[in-house]
């Protein structure tokens, strides 16, 4: 159980801090920038989601089968399958970011954006920005841990997710930039 559970939790902890970083946009934007602003964040972010699930449907597919052909004993071809994998979610990544940021307007409008499609371009393009590196840094999370590292991938999410965490609170409460401040914000700790 404790080899298990040293597996498992980093991955656990490494969802969580994932998933912070749509919460601490939410609350850095409901408190200072206001509620338009914050329905915008939460109306494009199942969009932004969706996307970057890739990442982890690549990542959690294909550490499964890399782990698999290491334990045939065949390194050489899981580098490759590894390889092919990485490069997939990169191009993958980077053809849904420029589709997603040029088609946002449209997006945000068939989500029944309204009123708030300004908000919701702006902060959708802005993290379009960061997508690819959003996808990869997913599928590398489950490669971490099927190299034996699950601390290595918890730490990269972490420091992602703290920087997500000061960048707001610079960016919004003190810079003022706004709703593209909790996307600068965001992007940047996606890179």
């Amino acid at each position: 159980y404790k080899k298990l559970l040293r597996f498992i939790l980093p991955s656990i902890i490494m969802m969580v801090f994932t998933s912070i970083y749509s919460v601490v946009d939410g609350i850095f934007v409901s408190n200072f920038v206001g509620k338009s602003a914050f329905a915008s964040v939460n109306l494009i972010m199942p969009y932004l989601m969706g996307i970057s699930a890739l990442g982890f449907m690549i990542g959690t597919g294909g550490s499964a089968f890399v782990s698999k052909t290491l334990g045939e004993g065949k390194k050489k071809l899981a580098n490759q399958y590894f390889s092919m994998l990485v490069t997939i979610a990169a191009i993958g990544g980077f053809v849904l970011s420029v589709l997603s940021f040029i088609f946002m307007r449209r997006i945000v409008m068939a989500f029944g954006a309204g009123d708030l499609i300004d908000y919701c371009t702006l902060y959708g393009r802005i993290s379009c920005i960061s997508l690819t590196a959003f996808m990869l840094q997913n599928v590398f999370q489950s490669f971490f841990v099927a190299a034996g590292k699950p601390q290595l991938g918890l730490k990269v999410i972490v420091a992602a997710g703290c920087t997500n965490i000061v960048l707001d609170a610079l960016f919004i409460g003190v810079l003022h930039f706004g709703i593209a401040g909790a996307a600068f914000a965001t992007m940047t700790s996606e890179f």
